[in-house]
């Protein structure tokens, strides 16, 4: 068996190296995108890292069309910049082509794109109950036990909150391996993220394993099975169906819903973590609104095989795509880094009683790039005196507010997203901590 196993593992590196993959980029066929088509020996995963891939670099997918029956991989994908424009910069072009193409390596292992793999930070994960002040009490904590956190993405869903923040030591800049130090940062967070009776899935681990931030968030949440609870709210709920076709051995699984940034990412994330392969499939965005369609199977061969298998797909999906839903006034910071900031503006959105919804911190060059998504505490509107007395506490250069306070509307009063950084609540509701993990 271990040379039948051998044999199979050195022909697919043989077919590898007399296929290598090939990828083209194209900016004079559409008008308005960048099309980018890749052609491979097909592999399960590839899927996921070409659209990894793609999504690290922050382009927009507005169409693709995928297919990887048999033993090829061909996909095209059009793609714009941030700003919704075709992809011109050399830079990102030439980078797409040595990741994608025959130089790459993204088909011999599920690697974590856009992580580095020399990294000289801790990377402390949380997973627990929402509650109100919970980020800004973690970045205290961590603050006063001299560690500058450079980056850290924070996602909330059905009353549950993930985080991965990477931190360094205030004074080196670099990992904190010290064990004992480790396991006192541990004990602290445990005791700021304790404090009740509904303890779910704590634990606290050290590991050098690497991972990709985005897929461990999606990995947490699932763990914690965060899909179980059915949203209410079936205005903004996404529309997934799954249905076996009749001619075939596939499953085919379609979802609309509100179009956003890195959408197929986590779906395609979400489908392969499930241990699905997607056959086909085709991606369409009109406007506000995206259109997805998938043909999967099982990574046995098989389709989905009973309702209750189905129902799980369609949850995992729904929860998959509102995670990272973006709920809130936007509120972006850019400030020369230093120890203790974001500890300081959490403080001050907490005291100023708004709640996030999600958050996205960046280290980069010196300068730190915070984004918060907020509204009000209670599910209350945000009123504009509220956001220029966060900017006068701030500063009104470095803070920049997307959208106009007046114009938001109250969320529902049991909305699961709402209390990361509340200030008006003080029960302590149950969060558990999850893991620690160092990188040097």
């Amino acid at each position: 068996m271990n040379f039948s196993l051998y044999m199979n593992d050195e022909y697919e590196k043989l077919f590898r190296r007399m296929n290598p993959p090939r990828v083209v980029i194209d900016n004079e066929s559409c008008q308005n995108a960048t099309v980018i088509r890749v052609d491979s020996a097909n592999k399960h995963g590839i899927l996921l890292e070409v659209v990894q891939i793609l999504t690290d670099l922050n382009l927009t997918i507005t169409k693709a069309y995928i297919s990887s029956d048999g033993g090829w991989f061909m996909d095209v994908f059009n793609v714009t910049d941030h700003d919704g424009k075709k992809v011109t910069d050399e830079g990102i072009l030439e980078y797409i082509r040595k990741s994608l193409g025959p130089e790459s390596c993204f088909m011999s292992s599920m690697r974590s794109v856009g992580v580095t793999q020399t990294m000289e930070h801790t990377a402390v994960e949380l997973l627990g109950s929402d509650r109100p002040g919970l980020l800004s009490e973690v970045s205290a904590v961590l603050t006063n036990l001299k560690c500058n956190i450079v980056n850290a993405e924070v996602w909330t869903h059905n009353t549950r909150a993930a985080a991965v923040m990477h931190v360094t030591d205030e004074e080196t800049g670099s990992a904190i391996t010290d064990p004992q130090r480790l396991s006192l940062i541990k004990e602290l967070l445990c005791n700021v993220l304790g404090g009740g009776n509904k303890i779910r899935g704590s634990s606290s681990v050290v590991t050098k394993e690497v991972n990709h931030t985005e897929r461990r968030l999606h990995q947490m949440m699932f763990s914690d099975r965060d899909y179980e609870r059915v949203d209410d709210d079936e205005k903004n709920r996404p529309k997934v169906t799954v249905v076996n076709w009749s001619d075939s051995d596939y499953s085919v699984v379609t979802i609309q819903c509100k179009d956003r940034a890195k959408l197929l990412f986590d779906i395609v994330f979400t489908l392969t973590d499930m241990q699905y392969v997607v056959f086909h499939a085709s991606i369409d965005s009109k406007g506000p609104d995206a259109y997805q369609e998938y043909y999967i199977k099982h990574i046995d061969g098989s389709p989905v095989k009973s309702d209750a298998e189905r129902q799980r797909v369609i949850q995992c999906l729904e929860a998959a795509i509102k995670r990272r839903v973006s709920e809130g006034l936007k509120l972006e910071l850019c400030a020369t880094d230093r120890v203790g900031l974001l500890s300081d503006v959490t403080r001050i959105i907490r005291e100023n009683s708004l709640t996030v919804t999600r958050a996205e911190v960046t280290t980069k060059g010196g300068k730190a790039v915070n984004t918060f998504y907020v509204g009000g505490a209670s599910g209350c509107p945000v009123e504009s005196k509220t956001i220029e007395s966060i900017r006068q506490a701030i500063g009104n250069t470095i803070l920049k507010v997307k959208g106009k306070p007046e114009e938001l509307k109250p969320a529902p009063q049991d909305s699961p997203t709402r209390f990361l950084f509340g200030g008006l609540f003080k029960s302590r509701s149950l969060v558990n901590f999850g893991m620690i993990k160092s990188y040097s």
